[in-house]
């Protein structure tokens, strides 16, 4: 009999790495089915489900818990490397089938549970590391445990979205104040971004009891900290270099304008004014999808052992979000037709970069199977 064959570690992880796939493609699938039909927008035909109107219900917990809370608590879990910390993803990813195709409630409690074992993660990174960057990646993973609490317990979105946005803007606030730390920053700087960041909290903290209160002061926080990152973030010197750096920066500064204008809008809607989709969606496309975008060529080789050949092409997915985000939210305020297409605009822009990223991965394999057989030859 023949000796058994011992399985690498990278091919055991390629279930685990199919299965996180499929739980955030899933999420983002139906979130983005979700937000068109919101519209009117049938594709396909929404009455063709039995599940359509509970999608319509949840589009917002599945993009941002069900997608981007699975995408971040994998990077998290990878980073820490400890199996329980898949926990989180695993957990997120199956909420959100439950919210989108099976009780809603369950669904609900599962995004709970995801969330307390994302802040137990980034309870373990601050042990590991006390830094100011650790500590706000802990504070916004408690942000998201209080929005997923309350959204469990029936609140609405007033309440919930800015605890959700919360997580989110102080996650990547956190990673580039990470990145910009051996950068030489007046020593008021951090004490100004703090003072942001309690700010933002404050605000999503009054949401609930006092929105107009809450929403001005979460509209303020939002600006303020978009001018703070065009002041001191690293992205402001790269963007004059080449390639993926490059890149990565034009991918920030564009994002940060869209959370300018997310702040002016969020405090707009506070007073009245109907701003609310460009508040919302200039704040989770324009913000936290340009920074997904950004991040994704170098954060999917670390994560998900994928190699990506770099080019200039990826600049097309992110011209087609922004130039969609510019006729949903300013040509759209005049009509609803012209909104419905800038949010098809911005799904197809989001599938197009999902496209150019499966492109970058095949030329890699293509081009370095080139050079290896040159190489054996």
């Amino acid at each position: 009999m023949g000796r058994p064959t011992k399985t690498s570690p990278a091919r055991r992880w390629i279930p685990a790495r199919a299965l996180f796939g499929a739980l955030a493609g899933v999420s983002l699938v139906a979130g983005m089915a979700g937000g068109l039909w919101r519209l009117g927008v049938a594709v396909p035909d929404p009455h063709s489900f039995t599940w359509t109107g509970q999608v319509l219900l949840v589009h917002a917990a599945l993009m941002v818990c069900g997608f981007l809370g699975t995408v971040i608590g994998i990077e998290r879990a990878v980073a820490v490397k400890h199996r329980w910390a898949f926990v989180a993803p695993l957990a997120s990813g199956a909420g959100a089938l439950c919210l989108a195709f099976g009780p809603q409630a369950a669904g609900a409690w599962l995004c709970v549970a995801a969330a307390v074992f994302f802040l137990a993660v980034n309870a373990l990174v601050v042990w590991r590391q006390r830094a100011a960057h650790t500590l706000l990646l802990a504070v916004g993973a408690a942000a998201w445990v209080v929005g997923n609490l309350l959204f469990a317990a029936g609140r609405d979105g007033s309440a919930v979205f800015p605890w959700w946005f919360a997580f989110l803007v102080m996650t990547i606030a956190a990673e580039r104040l990470e990145m910009t730390r051996l950068m030489r920053r007046r020593p008021a700087a951090s004490v100004t971004l703090h003072a942001v960041l309690a700010l933002l909290l404050a605000g999503a903290a009054c949401s609930g009891a006092a929105p107009r209160a809450g929403g001005l002061v979460y509209g303020a926080a939002l600006a303020l900290l978009a001018a703070w990152l065009a002041v001191f973030d690293v992205a402001r010197r790269t963007v004059f270099t080449r390639g993926i750096s490059r890149y990565m920066a034009v991918c920030l500064l564009g994002g940060y304008a869209w959370l300018g204008i997310a702040g002016v809008a969020w405090a707009a809607t506070a007073l009245g004014w109907p701003a609310r989709d460009a508040a919302l969606h200039a704040l989770g496309l324009g913000f936290v999808i340009s920074m997904v975008m950004g991040h994704a060529p170098v954060v999917l080789p670390a994560i998900a052992r994928i190699k990506l050949r770099f080019g200039a092409f990826f600049y097309l997915p992110l011209a087609a979000l922004h130039l969609s985000l510019v006729v949903r939210l300013a040509l759209g305020s005049f009509s609803d037709p012209l909104r419905a297409a800038g949010a098809s605009l911005n799904a197809a822009a989001i599938v197009f970069f999902a496209v150019t990223v499966a492109g970058a991965a095949v030329a890699w394999r293509i081009q370095h199977g080139a050079e290896g057989a040159r190489k054996a030859r």
